[in-house]
C-alpha cells in the first residue's frame, strides 16, 4: 500500500499534515508492506529535509500512490481520478460552497474519506484537531482581552514555536480579578482547559462562580446540562438533552451576568436552543465584554458571533444595539474572536497530534482487512457513487437543495 502525502493548495495556504516525519517513520517499521512518498511543499510546517532526513522519499509522483493524505480541501483542478482521498471535504453538512468538489470526487471515480467522519462502532470521532483549536483559542481569547481593555498584548500564536510558548506569554501577563467561563468538555473545551490551568487560575463550581466574588481571576467549565434546562422543569442531563434538544431552552443568562471573558469550546447540534440571543445581549445585566468563540457557528448560538474572522485581522467588535460589527475597543462593543481554523496557528503540534491519532486509528484498516469498520463508515463515495451512510447528501449532490 503506497500513501502519499499531498501538499495543501488551499488558500489561504494551511501549514498542517497529517504525518509528520517521525510519524511516516513510524508507519513503515510498524508495515511491512507500506511505503510513503511525501509531495515538496514549500509552505507545511515540516520541510522537505526533514522527511528526506528521516529516510521519506519526497516525490511529486503522487499518481503512483494508491491513497492520498491532505488536511484541507484538495482544488477540483488537482484531484487525480481513481484514487483514495483523505481530507476534510466540508460537504456533510451539504455546505453549498464545496457542492461542486464533491460532484467532481464522484464524476473523477475518487474513493473519499472524510476525516471529520473518521469514528468507532460509538460514533466518536478518533482524528480531530480539536484540541489544538481549544488550546489557541484560549490563548487568542486573552490576547483580545489584553487588547480590548490596553492591559498587555500578547503576540499572535502563529509567531510562536508551539503550546509551551504559548503558555510561557500567558504566564507573563497579570489579569485583573475576572470570571471567566468555558463551555465545553470535548476535545476543544479540555484543549482551552489545558491553558488555564498552565496559567494556575482557580477553578471554581458553578454553585460559586454565580454568586461569590473572588480576589483573583476565576474560571468555571459548563456543559450542556448546566447552560441549558428542560422546558417542562423535570430535572435533566446532558444524554437527554442531546437525543431531545427540542425540550430544552437556555439557561446561559445566568452565567452572562457575572462573564467577564467567555470561551466558547461547545458542541452545538441542530435543534438545540441558543446559548443567549441578540436580544440577551442588549440586557443591561448582561456582563461579557470578550468572546473567544472556538466552535464558530455564524449567527447561531452565540449572537455576537456574526463572522468568522481570519489569522490576519482575529478580532472584531460586536455592537449589541444595532447588532453590527463595530471597533472592539468600543466601550459598549463586545470583542470577539471567532477565527474559524485555529490550529493552523499551531501547525507543528496540531500535526503531530493528529498524526498520532491517524496512525493509531486509521492506517492498521488498512492492514487488517478494515477488522473494526473505520474505512467503511468514513467512506463517503465509491465507484462514482455515494456510499449508503452518505446517500442523503444526493440531493445536495443532484442539486435539489
Amino acid at each position: 500500500m503506497k500513501f502519499g502525502i499531498i501538499t495543501e493548495r488551499k488558500n489561504p495556504p494551511d501549514k498542517r499534515v497529517v504525518l509528520s516525519p517521525d510519524a511516516c517513520k513510524k508507519v513503515l517499521k510498524k508495515f511491512d508492506k507500506a511505503s510513503i512518498l511525501v509531495e515538496p511543499s514549500s509552505i507545511r510546517t515540516f520541510k522537505d529535509d526533514a522527511y528526506k532526513n528521516a529516510g521519506i522519499t519526497v516525490s511529486d509522483a503522487m499518481e503512483d500512490c494508491d491513497v492520498l493524505l491532505g488536511v484541507k480541501e484538495v482544488p477540483i483542478e488537482n484531484l487525480i481520478p481513481n484514487k483514495k482521498y483523505f481530507f476534510f471535504s466540508h460537504t456533510i453538512k451539504k455546505q453549498p460552497y464545496n457542492r461542486d468538489l464533491l460532484l467532481a470526487v464522484l464524476n473523477k471515480n475518487i474513493e473519499l474519506y472524510d476525516h471529520e467522519v473518521i469514528i468507532n462502532e460509538k460514533e466518536q470521532r478518533l482524528v480531530a484537531f480539536g484540541r489544538y483549536a481549544g488550546i489557541v483559542g484560549a490563548y487568542n481569547g486573552f490576547r483580545t482581552f489584553g487588547l480590548k481593555f490596553n492591559l498587555f498584548q500578547l503576540p499572535k500564536a502563529e509567531n510562536l514555536t508551539d503550546q509551551e510558548a504559548l503558555i510561557s506569554e500567558l504566564n507573563k501577563i497579570k489579569l485583573p480579578n475576572i470570571k471567566i467561563l468555558l463551555t465545553g468538555k470535548g476535545r476543544v473545551g479540555n484543549g482551552a482547559k489545558e491553558m488555564l490551568d498552565a496559567m494556575n487560575l482557580k477553578k471554581v463550581t458553578v454553585a460559586s462562580y454565580l454568586v461569590d466574588d473572588f480576589d483573583e481571576p476565576v474560571y468555571c467549565q459548563i456543559d450542556a446540562s448546566e447552560y441549558n434546562k428542560r422546558k417542562d422543569g423535570v430535572r435533566g442531563n446532558k444524554a437527554d438533552f442531546f437525543a431531545n434538544p427540542d425540550e430544552y431552552k437556555s439557561d446561559f443568562f445566568r452565567f452572562a451576568k457575572v462573564t467577564d471573558f467567555y470561551i466558547a469550546g461547545h458542541f452545538y447540534a441542530d435543534g438545540a436552543p441558543y446559548l443567549f440571543t441578540r436580544k440577551d445581549a442588549k440586557d443591561s445585566k448582561f456582563k461579557i465584554k470578550v468572546v473567544a468563540d472556538v466552535s464558530c457557528d455564524i449567527d447561531g448560538p452565540v449572537a455576537c458571533t456574526i463572522k468568522p474572522s481570519t489569522i490576519a485581522d482575529p478580532i472584531y467588535g460586536y455592537d449589541p444595539e444595532s447588532e453590527s460589527e463595530t471597533d472592539f475597543k468600543q466601550t459598549n462593543a463586545i470583542a470577539v474572536m471567532a477565527v474559524d481554523n485555529l490550529p493552523c496557528e499551531l501547525p507543528r503540534d496540531a500535526s503531530v497530534g493528529f498524526g498520532e491519532a491517524f496512525l493509531k486509528n486509521v492506517i492498521p484498516a488498512f492492514f487488517n482487512d478494515d477488522k473494526n469498520g473505520v474505512l467503511e463508515r468514513a467512506r463517503m463515495t465509491e465507484n462514482g457513487k455515494l456510499t449508503k451512510r452518505f446517500s442523503y447528501l444526493q440531493e445536495y449532490v443532484d442539486g435539489l437543495e
